[in-house]
């Protein structure tokens, strides 16, 4: 990682742009602020930066739009995919789902802890520089990320595991396809309620419990010695990043 990587901040409203650019600026980022998507545009042309934050409700574009147009930029310039995160309304459901659908790296939804967003900030980067195996400076470079034992047909909503097809019912395909997509990101038991979940008004934390305890059990009776889920006591659940490739 660079010594002060470069953040573009794609955000319209000046108090979340001010705060954003404080907190990168005190844990040693240097951000660059741009209130309009053809900002953004013509800055990620002119320098692609370590990592892109959109806002989804810009002026001039959608966020969803810039995403496109920038991954568009990036391929044209033939450099290495950069990361994206988006901020959304807390309200917007359906804004979390289409922006990691569509494959950001994470989303934040406003209100945010600033410090929180910059931790994110931090986690992906890392990934990031596995992924192109890279190493943060000062460091020996890591090794390369095994293959995935997951196999997702979304076609099919169908999970294999190992290569063995899973007996997954609905919900618990929802969260083991959102955790797959995203290895080591953690998410708390509200946003997989958020993500999963018909109705999360009407679901309860144990019921993400409730479901990922079933889901561990059929991950361990295919491999009985890997634990394939993560617990972060007090926070959520994450996949394991470091999972073998073969049994």
């Amino acid at each position: 990682m660079p010594s002060h990587p470069r953040i573009l901040i794609a955000e319209d409203e000046s108090g979340i742009a001010d705060t954003l650019q404080y907190v990168l600026k005190t844990d040693g980022f240097l951000p660059v602020w741009c209130a309009t998507a053809e900002e953004a545009i013509a800055e990620f042309a002119a320098e692609p930066p370590a990592l892109a934050i959109l806002d989804v409700g810009l002026p001039d574009m959608n966020g969803f739009e810039l995403f496109k147009r920038l991954q568009a930029l990036n391929r044209a310039q033939g450099g290495a995919e950069v990361p994206m995160l988006f901020l959304t309304a807390r309200s917007d459901e359906i804004d979390r789902v289409v922006g990691l659908e569509l494959g950001a790296d994470d989303y934040v939804a406003k209100p945010f802890s600033p410090r929180e967003l910059v931790a994110r900030v931090r986690t992906i980067l890392r990934r990031s520089e596995r992924g192109n195996g890279q190493a943060p400076a000062g460091t020996a470079p890591a090794a390369a990320p095994s293959a995935s034992p997951f196999a997702l047909d979304a076609e099919r909503m169908q999970l294999r595991y190992y290569g063995r097809l899973l007996e997954l019912s609905r919900y618990e395909y929802g969260l083991l396809k959102l955790l797959v997509q995203r290895p080591g990101r953690v998410f708390t038991r509200d946003e997989l309620l958020q993500l999963v979940w018909d109705d999360a008004s009407e679901s309860f934390d144990r019921t993400v419990d409730a479901h990922i305890k079933t889901l561990r059990a059929k991950l361990r009776a295919v491999a009985p010695e890997v634990e394939a889920i993560r617990t972060l006591r007090g926070t959520g659940y994450a996949l394991n990043e470091a999972l073998p490739s073969s049994l």
